[in-house]
């Protein structure tokens, strides 16, 4: 007989998160080393967990326009179909058409985090993106409609009481509509997630983060593929 069991692996899966996050918040004393140290435990979950069509990067993000994002915590996008992903000095910068979503990291959800991720999460989707014809065998098909670019909220704990709960949606809905936020995890205490008539709900719930991670992945699945990247639009920036 078996002894594998899938609810002890996704159980392992979100306590091996919140005890990775919990160990940033108390062993790290720097405020910027814990926040490097909780970005970094959610770009290897993602890193690790997501079809390798997607990556996670911490990156600026830029359109045709010359126009430059707020420096995002973890941006996931395409690498099937990206033509360039700019990394200078450590630093990457990624084309806005090649965003599927992005997110801020925190240690706590409060007010203030929130208002602050809403601001990062506005500054990628006010970005312009291009979209090609499609060429095909058969002919061509018409430019694919954007994607809305999926934008939340990582963090280990909550500065509320109780940690989900009227303070949260007042601050959520407190945003124009760039600036919504569609999922967020806070691993020790829940998640909650943005309906498509603007609606959210909250789950309190035992194992946040493998619920979150498995939301994300069926809110991917939905997006399909970035569209085609007019790469000449950004090409005549080239000067000599």
């Amino acid at each position: 007989m078996s002894t594998w069991s899938l609810a002890q692996l996704l159980s392992g899966l979100h306590e091996n998160i919140e005890h990775r996050l919990e160990i940033a918040r108390k062993t790290l004393g720097h405020a910027g080393t814990k926040g490097d140290g909780s970005e970094n435990v959610w770009l290897e979950l993602f890193q690790t967990y997501l079809p390798t069509r997607y990556r996670a990067e911490k990156a600026h993000v830029v359109d045709s326009h010359d126009k430059f994002s707020q420096q995002i915590d973890v941006v996931i996008f395409d690498r099937q179909y990206s033509p360039f992903i700019f990394d200078h000095a450590g630093q990457k910068v990624i084309p806005a058409e090649s965003i599927y979503a992005v997110f801020e990291a925190k240690q706590s959800i409060n007010a203030d985090v929130i208002r602050y991720a809403q601001e990062k999460v506005a500054s990628v989707r006010s970005l312009h993106r291009t979209s090609l014809p499609i060429p095909h065998a058969g002919g061509t098909y018409p430019p694919k409609p954007l994607n809305p670019i999926i934008g939340g909220i990582l963090t280990f704990q909550s500065n509320w009481n109780p940690p989900l709960g009227t303070p949260l949606t007042d601050s959520l809905a407190a945003a124009d509509v760039a600036g919504k936020l569609d999922l967020g995890c806070v691993a020790a205490h829940g998640m909650f997630s943005r309906d498509e008539n603007g609606s959210y709900a909250l789950a309190p719930q035992g194992r946040p983060a493998t619920a979150f991670l498995f939301e994300l992945i069926a809110r991917l699945q939905t997006l399909a593929t970035v569209p085609m990247i007019d790469v000449r639009a950004y090409a005549r920036w080239l000067v000599d």
